[in-house]
């Protein structure tokens, strides 16, 4: 049964892509068959993984337009032996050409429908919004929702909004979403708000936050400036250690 999670938070620079491109590359050193699907014009999480996002036949726009299936779209990552849907930066455009269409916020549900169960894991990186592209992903994400969160000032800001979008969404469109877990990040332990932090996002969603925090690392923020997972491009650094022992801690949590 393929896991499909959405990695969202609309507040931007908090380890979304850098969480997905790392937890995919690790699940797929775990055997995991795994698809990226990137819905984020910015396309990060496609030029991160080492594809060119303004050299693609067909692209995550293609799909969300109908123009292209899955499958189609879907481009084989062989060095990281994952799969990647790529955005493009006309997908940008996407929600003003949708804003007319019938069922647009089941866009993306309906195009990985097509994909019949090939994936064990298809995790969504979303953009820093809460727009139609993100609720297509929050549609979408059958198994519920990763939430990272910047271990810094002011990290509850916004996540109650969020939280309130993933519940209207639950209501009338994904009755199946929930809020999977979140994942503390750019962690600094020589500080004590680092920790007042981690404690405070653990006392408002109890039992929720992942075990694992992420440290603050150059090496996660280098990789993807070189199309590289941290697996690959600094495999003994802490933030690889982290993320192979989170992917650790996702899988257990999947099959209990």
């Amino acid at each position: 049964m393929t896991k499909i999670y959405a990695i969202v938070n609309q507040k931007g620079g908090v380890g979304k892509t850098t969480s997905v491109i790392n937890l995919a590359a690790n699940l797929a050193e775990n055997g995991r068959r795994v698809l990226i699907v990137d819905i984020d014009p910015q396309a990060n999480a496609t030029s991160g993984i080492g594809i060119d996002k303004n050299d693609l036949e067909r692209s995550m726009y293609d799909l969300l337009l109908e123009e292209s299936t899955a499958v189609d779209a879907t481009i084989h990552q062989e060095e990281f032996r994952l799969d990647v849907i790529p955005s493009h930066p006309a997908l940008a455009g996407a929600e003003v050409e949708l804003v007319n269409a019938i069922g647009r916020e089941y866009r993306l549900q309906k195009g990985l429908d097509g994909l019949n169960g090939r994936y064990d894991y298809i995790l969504i990186d979303c953009p820093p919004s809460l727009g139609l592209l993100t609720v297509n992903a929050l549609t979408a994400a059958k198994d519920g929702v990763i939430i990272p969160v910047q271990c810094e000032y002011l990290a509850l800001e916004g996540l109650t909004q969020l939280v309130q979008t993933v519940e209207l969404v639950q209501k009338y469109l994904n009755p199946n979403l929930k809020v999977r877990g979140l994942i503390m990040t750019m962690y600094d332990s020589r500080t004590n708000l680092s920790r007042q932090v981690v404690e405070e996002v653990r006392r408002y969603f109890p039992g929720k936050v992942f075990r694992t925090i992420v440290p603050r690392n150059v090496r996660l923020s280098e990789a993807p400036s070189y199309g590289q997972p941290i697996t690959a491009y600094a495999p003994k650094s802490p933030g690889a250690m982290a993320y192979k022992v989170l992917t650790a801690e996702l899988i257990k949590g999947d099959k209990s």
